[in-house]
């Protein structure tokens, strides 16, 4: 797991430096005090492909992006650890006289005119407001399309999967249209077709199609083809964060962001790939040890395909959640509406065998050379 976005903010106990060639002033018309300083955000031009944009707003300051790109031509792997991110940030800000990110050490109610306010904390240190985890899995080369096609049948939690028009991107939300939502966005794609519509075109026009540096790019477009890499996303937002406990840097174990990105990788657990056949799906109740008899089994199938039919199955909801409960655990789940490019009353088994396992970095790869820094 590495992080592929971050967005950071952190209140001072001092008015920060201007760095903007204009900034705003809120002055008090009786006194002439100067209540606020506020700058607009600007974009740090970090690499041929990115940037990242920096708001200085008075004492508080925000800094957002993919840290993992900063100064590098992709970002099929990047940095493992928030210590590791916020050390490209704090580099960059040292550049424009602006302090560090901090560690959280302790979180404090703002005080105002009439006391503490319910609910307005206030930390010493940096506070998280988006992090994107991030995986690539290996599934070998050709079966991309199919891998993306069986996971987009499958829910998490009350998060429905939406398979793309073009087949090669996979986005799960609670109205299963691929519009995020406001606590989590979760999303599978195909990394080599992704860098041929992005990464390449960029390279190209900032180099060349005869320079090193799109040979490189083209070389780890071809070996995600090579390898069948599909990337796991999970962008956490800043509700979710705070629901968490895990928005104050510092406060929190990032363990927990790991296990959490391990919950979402166990999506495909459900669907059964094996080898040269044909099975029907009582044969796979039976196989699994879901249905002990063939009669039982035969019932349940028979939901399924009156699901796949568009038919009313008639059941009571007691009996319908046994027959949904059943086809769930081999990956058919009858509580969404059927959608027959996804799913057939029949599994036909590859000749050769899927397996997704952890994209290994090729010796050749181009790590992030920020790994030197520590975070202040």
């Amino acid at each position: 797991m590495f992080i592929d976005w971050l967005t950071v903010s952190q209140e001072h106990d001092h008015y920060l430096p201007v760095v903007c060639d204009v900034f705003t002033l809120t002055i008090d018309a009786n006194t002439n005090e100067v209540l606020s300083t506020r700058q607009p955000r600007f974009k740090h031009e970090a690499s041929f492909s990115t940037s990242v944009t920096i708001h200085v707003q008075g004492r508080k300051i925000r800094v957002e992006g993919n840290p993992s790109r900063v100064g590098r031509l992709d970002n099929l792997f990047g940095f493992t650890s928030i210590e590791q991110c916020v050390s490209v940030y704090n580099a960059l800000l040292r550049e424009y006289g602006l302090p560090g990110f901090t560690r959280c050490t302790r979180i404090d109610i703002r005080q105002g005119e009439s006391g503490a306010k319910s609910g307005d904390r206030i930390a010493d240190g940096a506070k998280i407001e988006r992090i994107d985890l991030t995986t690539n899995v290996s599934l070998g080369e050709g079966n991309v399309l199919a891998y993306l096609r069986g996971v987009s049948s499958q829910r998490i939690g009350h998060s429905i999967g939406f398979l793309y028009p073009n087949g090669r991107t996979v986005a799960w939300t609670s109205k299963g249209n691929g519009k995020g939502g406001r606590l989590q966005y979760r999303k599978a794609y195909d990394k080599a077709f992704e860098m041929d519509q992005n990464c390449l075109p960029k390279i190209k026009r900032a180099f060349g199609e005869g320079s090193e540096e799109y040979k490189y790019v083209q070389r780890v477009k071809n070996y995600c083809a090579q390898e069948g890499v599909v990337r796991m996303e999970q962008e956490l937002k800043s509700e979710y964060l705070q629901r968490e406990a895990l928005c104050y840097w510092g406060l929190f174990d990032e363990r927990r962001l790991a296990e959490l990105h391990s919950e979402f990788l166990k999506i495909d657990e459900k669907l059964k790939v094996t080898a040269m056949d044909l099975q029907s799906i009582a044969d796979k109740l039976i196989e699994h040890g879901i249905c002990k008899g063939r009669a039982s089994a035969n019932a349940t199938s028979s939901y399924a395909i009156l699901w796949m039919s568009g038919h009313h199955h008639g059941l009571s909801q007691r009996a319908f959640e046994t027959h949904a409960a059943r086809l769930n655990k081999i990956g058919i789940n009858i509580r969404n509406a059927c959608d027959t490019s996804r799913f057939a009353p029949v599994f036909v088994r590859q000749c050769r065998e899927v397996t997704k396992s952890p994209l290994a970095v090729p010796t050749w790869y181009q790590r992030p050379n920020h790994l030197h820094q520590v975070a202040a």
